[in-house]
């Protein structure tokens, strides 16, 4: 068989030759469209850039103390109803900058990031999301073999020029939970399974993320009240160790849920909380979830 050359090929596809164009290619004279002023009917709350990876480097009290990741964004402004449209390429300037900057992802850097873009966009509100696997050494209990877990990690900041900043931090991460229904009244044994704690605070206002690694903190607060942790390498020894922990740490969904929330009343840090369990039950086909939201 004879190939056609590859511009044949475009044009038996359906590839057509540029045609004459009429319109501006400067781009003083081309029309700008978002920047027609009338009266639009509503403002809008939030328009932005969603869904965008970018490489970040973020520190830790637990070893790697130093390290990349990759983290998603969300960014936005409010719109008012005499403006058509936002600049959306501003959303990414300002993001490869701070990007380019090589510059540590931190609460401080986000509120940077924000204030510059307020500027930039001439907009009172601005909300950056931002979610990405902050990764953690784990040791076994016994054998002290070590590898990498990770958790979830969230961050959301609104900034308005007039208000100032609201911050909230999430981390979810997983944990052993084990039945005590089961151990209650088996023989022998209990079901257990893993269940994810996701935890979501927001932080008083003289909040210092140099002296405190809220990431570890709130890892604590969960693994600490679960009925065990999860470890990514357990030899014998190690999982007798931890299949003993679970079952002598039984803990339903309200009761995980509850224990949480206590050390997070008592993070003098925290202004509120909303703790969420939830239960991959091993042997139903649904999961056990229980929710506590909490303003002190």
């Amino acid at each position: 068989m004879k190939i056609p050359l590859k511009a044949a090929r475009h044009a038996l596809f359906g590839s057509v030759s540029p045609s004459v164009k009429t319109k501006p290619t400067e781009k003083e004279h081309m029309q700008d469209l978002q920047n027609t002023h009338k009266d639009f009917l509503f403002d809008v709350n939030l328009v932005g850039v969603a869904n965008v990876k970018r490489p970040v480097q973020i520190k830790s009290t637990s070893s790697p103390v130093n390290q990349t990741t990759v983290a998603t964004f969300s960014i936005g402004a409010q719109l008012n109803r005499y403006a058509k449209g936002t600049n959306m390429s501003r959303f990414l300037t300002a993001l490869e900058e701070f990007n380019g900057q090589n510059q540590t992802l931190s609460l401080a850097s986000l509120k940077n990031l924000a204030r510059s873009l307020a500027d930039r966009l001439n907009q009172d509100m601005i909300h950056i999301h931002v979610a990405f696997p902050w990764f953690y050494s784990r040791e076994a209990p016994t054998s002290l073999q070590s590898a990498h877990n990770h958790s979830e990690i969230e961050i959301s900041l609104n900034y308005s020029k007039t208000l100032g900043f609201k911050t909230e931090l999430t981390l979810a991460c997983l944990v052993t939970t084990l039945c005590p229904c089961s151990k209650e009244i088996s023989e022998y044994s209990a079901h257990n399974q893993r269940g994810e704690v996701k935890m979501s605070v927001e932080l008083c206002e003289d909040f210092d993320e140099d002296k405190i690694d809220w990431k570890n903190e709130l890892l604590v607060a969960a693994e600490s009240n679960a009925s065990a942790r999860i470890h990514p390498i357990l030899k014998r020894p190690d999982e007798k160790v931890v299949t003993e922990q679970a079952f002598e740490n039984p803990r339903f969904v309200e009761d995980l849920v509850r224990l949480v929330a206590a050390d997070l009343y008592e993070y003098d840090w925290v202004t509120a909380f909303k703790v969420t369990c939830q239960n991959q039950e091993s042997i139903h086909l649904h999961d056990a979830v229980a929710k506590i939201t909490y303003k002190k």
